[in-house]
């Protein structure tokens, strides 16, 4: 990628830089998952100021992360999305903001607030986790436990040369594999296992956003 990302920012509720401004600021989960609509919900448009934002690589950024030519160890890195962040705070002329984040939205609340603790309101955190390798195994590999039937279709996709090492690994490989029909199976299977292992609320329902090849 030879220029910076679009970051597309979707802003909605009370009018910007009014002197009764209350900013509310949604890290969205993922990472790649893009925001939502359903993510405004958590506010009253009435009394707060609702910002979200596509990160880098996903929803209406551009260019996404599957495309041909990115390179994501260079420029999908937590650091890059705090400075994205930051620009768009200063972009909207927000002093400080209240930053709500969920799962993977969590841990960039979390690292934002490190780096920005004077930026930060108050943070509203659901599903925390903290990104470590413990947390990205019990999620890839130990919950097979809970739901061994989707976790045997999920590690059977995928192919006999990957399988002697993790399966995150495996599906980083095949996630950035050249074959674009490669990636789009990877990816497609990536999303039915986050959708199985997120699904232990009562009354959960299967996403249908990762039905849109964009969103996967």
């Amino acid at each position: 990628m030879s220029s910076p990302p679009t970051t597309a920012r979707p802003s909605t509720g009370r009018p910007a830089a009014t002197p009764t401004d209350d900013p509310r600021w949604t890290c969205t989960a993922g990472p790649g998952s893009g925001a939502s609509a359903g993510a405004r919900r958590y506010y009253d448009p009435e009394r707060y100021r609702i910002v979200l934002l596509d990160q880098r690589g996903c929803g209406r950024s551009r260019p996404l992360a599957s495309d041909p030519g990115v390179d994501l160890g260079r420029t999908q890195t937590t650091q890059l999305l705090l400075d994205d962040i930051e620009r768009l705070r200063e972009l909207l002329a927000i002093h400080s903001w209240v930053v709500r984040g969920g799962s993977w939205g969590s841990t960039l609340a979390l690292a934002y607030a490190q780096a920005h603790p004077q930026r930060v309101d108050a943070l509203v955190l659901a599903a925390v986790t903290t990104t470590t390798g413990r947390e990205v195994r019990w999620v890839t590999e130990d919950m097979r436990r809970i739901f061994p039937s989707a976790w045997d279709r999920f590690a059977g996709a995928v192919p006999a040369h990957l399988r002697g090492i993790r399966l995150v690994d495996a599906y980083a490989t095949l996630l950035a594999d050249p074959d674009p029909a490669v990636r789009e199976d990877a990816a497609r299977e990536w999303c039915r296992w986050e959708d199985t292992h997120v699904s232990l609320a009562p009354g959960h329902r299967p996403s249908r956003r990762s039905e849109d090849p964009a969103t996967r």
